[in-house]
């Protein structure tokens, strides 16, 4: 069940982006030009990582050490926090996931992604 949820647009250092990541989520540098970089927001967001149990599908290929580099390229503490990965679980991607239980996904939006992960939980 979800009880409270954040979108946030952060900007990279420099407002840096490959070409490919920009490809497969459809950010670039204008949509962040004007955002807060991440330690600015670093306060809103941490409450929903220190001492929770945070989902990700591919979570320690990606999610999980990009969270850690961010922090240390900040200077901020990497939180407490119980890490579990729903391609670990289920074993396949994520769209397949939420395809099979019916589980409604606009693919690479992080919100819908962390939506579709949190919903699979309700079915294991």
């Amino acid at each position: 069940m979800i009880t409270n949820e954040i979108n946030l647009l952060v900007q990279p250092p420099d407002n840096y982006y490959w070409s490919r990541f920009t490809a497969i989520h459809g950010i670039s540098g204008k949509d962040t030009m004007n955002a807060p970089s991440f330690d600015q927001i670093w306060h809103q967001i941490a409450p929903y990582i220190e001492n929770q149990n945070v989902v990700a599908h591919n979570g320690f290929g990606f999610d999980f050490p990009v969270l850690n580099k961010t922090l240390e390229y900040y200077g901020l503490k990497i939180p407490v926090y119980n890490k579990f990965c729903t391609y670990k679980i289920y074993k396949s991607n994520l769209a397949n996931l939420c395809e099979k239980f019916e589980i409604e996904l606009n693919h690479h939006d992080a919100l819908s992604d962390a939506k579709g992960c949190g919903s699979y939980l309700n079915y294991i």
